[in-house]
């Protein structure tokens, strides 16, 4: 039977009804939907319950600190360590017996060292109420000050410093331990002759954000920081040069790759320190344009910068934009623009995320000391996620996919669960903690016993298969090849060598995880 010219009219407006309202849904529930992606998450308090992993991870991690120290040795708590370079710049009569020993032998390496205190100042600046909570604050800046002490003394005058401690040739013809070391400790200098305005400028961000910890503790203190800091950042900028093709010695432990972001890094922290637009146009301007690499994500490390910087300028977009010129807010902006692409790089979902990963999930981008990337990127992301919980900016967008802080912290937690022994090794690879974590560590002092009589020779107890008599307490080891092995073997320092610099952002990093509670607005 044929239908009625009404019925299939009465028909045909139906379904276009159906479709509209369909239509309509569809928009409310994606509405709803980015509403609630969208929605802003509680500004976080003061420190709130302790993770007690993390917080014991990174009472563990700080002793690290202390085995590491050169000099006359206070209060310490290392039974197999004692005072060692006592005579350290003497040559100079210059007072270098402090600092700390690079990684597994015993050299003075200025680069890496004055990253190590930046690191750890930017660390005790953003997230000293959460070390203070579970009373490890001392500790970090006893770390902290036996670094700056040993910067402020090799800046002797406004154009020299040294930044080098020790013959690393000779140093790694020898297994000692550092309190009987007897072979000549000579000192590496850079000058207006021979510039180094990577080291420089890393030494005055180093003195800057020290300054910042330590002015509510030790004004004096903390105005010589600032003093020393000024200086440097002028020699760095007005005597350019790369430190380490004037010390070719050095290209083999640390070849630096260029200066520009370390001026820019410097220049940050001085703004952070002083208020001083001055530095804050340094890095919005010409500089910016020419070193910053916007829009281009890096890794940062002892020898990159630029995702540290980007960062922290972040920190200036997100809290005092306001306060900045027109021409300084489409720069700053462009710093965080590109903190954001590191980001988006981080995260596993996102469309940008960098393949390289383990099957355990780990951030893997060199064999060669591989936990240094992803435990200084982790940093980065827990430091960026609490920036946005702060301002109470919901997400960031990733070529169309939206994430939140709370994306950031899980990525950083699940870094720091990898290193801890969520792995498929089962394996800690921070010394001291857990259960079971690496016993032939790469480094002298721990190898060889206290009461060992060996000179310089003592490669016996590098070729020893025996477990290290003496615990190097916090050291972080290399850590795993891409396929998540680990070969514990005194001989393998590729994976079993520690470092201060990645002790430094594993710090950070184990701060920022400890509890959640908001950051300061202001450094100062």
């Amino acid at each position: 039977m044929g239908e009625s010219k009404y019925t299939k009219g009465c028909s045909g407006w139906l379904i276009v009804l159906v479709i509209a309202a369909l239509v309509v849904a569809a928009a409310v529930f994606a509405i709803k939907k980015k509403q609630h992606h969208r929605e802003v998450l509680p500004v976080p308090g003061p420190p709130g319950a302790i993770n007690q992993k993390y917080a014991d991870a990174l009472g563990v991690a700080l002793q690290f600190f202390q085995v590491q120290k050169s000099g006359k040795l206070v209060d310490n708590k290392i039974t197999w360590r004692g005072d060692s370079a006592l005579h350290d710049g003497k040559d100079a009569g210059l007072d270098l017996s402090k600092g700390m020993y690079d990684a597994g032998d015993h050299m003075k390496f200025g680069f890496p060292m004055a990253y190590t205190a930046t690191v750890l100042s930017w660390s005790i600046l953003e997230y000293g109420d959460q070390i203070s909570a579970v009373d490890q604050l001392d500790l970090a800046l006893d770390a902290l000050k036996w670094i700056t002490d040993f910067l402020i003394n090799a800046h002797p005058s406004n154009n020299v410093l040294y930044v080098q401690v020790g013959d690393p040739d000779l140093d790694h013809k020898c297994w000692e331990r550092p309190e009987t070391m007897t072979e000549s400790r000579p000192l590496v200098q850079v000058n207006k002759t021979v510039p180094g305005t990577d080291v420089v400028a890393e030494t005055a961000a180093a003195m800057a954000a020290a300054s910042l910890v330590f002015k509510s503790i030790n004004s004096t203190y903390s105005d010589l920081l600032l003093q020393h800091a000024k200086k440097l950042f002028t020699f760095a900028d007005k005597h350019r040069g790369i430190y380490s093709a004037g010390i070719p010695q050095v290209q083999t432990y640390y070849n630096s790759t260029g200066y520009g972001d370390e001026l820019l890094w410097a220049a940050s922290w001085l703004y952070h320190a002083t208020g001083d637009k001055t530095y804050l146009s340094y890095v919005t301007g010409e500089n910016g344009d020419a070193y910053a690499d916007w829009g281009r994500p890096t890794w940062f490390s002892w020898d990159d910068k630029r995702a540290g910087t980007q960062v922290l300028l972040s920190r200036v977009n997100f809290f005092s934009s306001s306060q900045s010129s027109n021409a300084d807010m489409k720069s700053l902006q462009s710093y965080r623009k590109t903190a954001e692409a590191v980001m988006c790089g981080l995260l596993p979902d996102s469309p940008t995320a960098t393949s390289s990963r383990t099957d355990g999930g780990l951030v893997w981008i060199d064999e060669w000391d591989a936990l240094q990337h992803p435990v200084a990127a982790s940093f980065l992301a827990v430091v960026y996620s609490d920036y946005m919980l702060t301002s109470r900016t919901s997400e960031i967008d990733c070529s169309g996919k939206t994430f939140t802080p709370s994306d950031l912290r899980d990525f950083a937690t699940s870094q720091a669960d990898y290193i801890l022994g969520n792995n498929p090794m089962k394996l800690s690879y921070l010394v001291g903690y857990g259960s079971s974590y690496p016993q032939e560590v790469h480094h002298r002092g721990a190898s060889i016993p206290a009461n060992a009589k060996t000179g310089c020779n003592g490669f016996q107890w590098l070729s020893s298969t025996d477990p290290n008599p003496n615990v190097a307490m916090g050291a972080l080891v290399g850590g795993p090849f891409q396929n998540d092995s680990y070969i514990d073997s005194r001989n393998n320092s590729m994976q079993g060598e520690p470092s201060t610099y990645n002790s430094a952002v594993l710090v950070g990093l184990l701060s920022g995880l400890v509890t959640t509670s908001s950051v300061a607005t202001s450094f100062t």
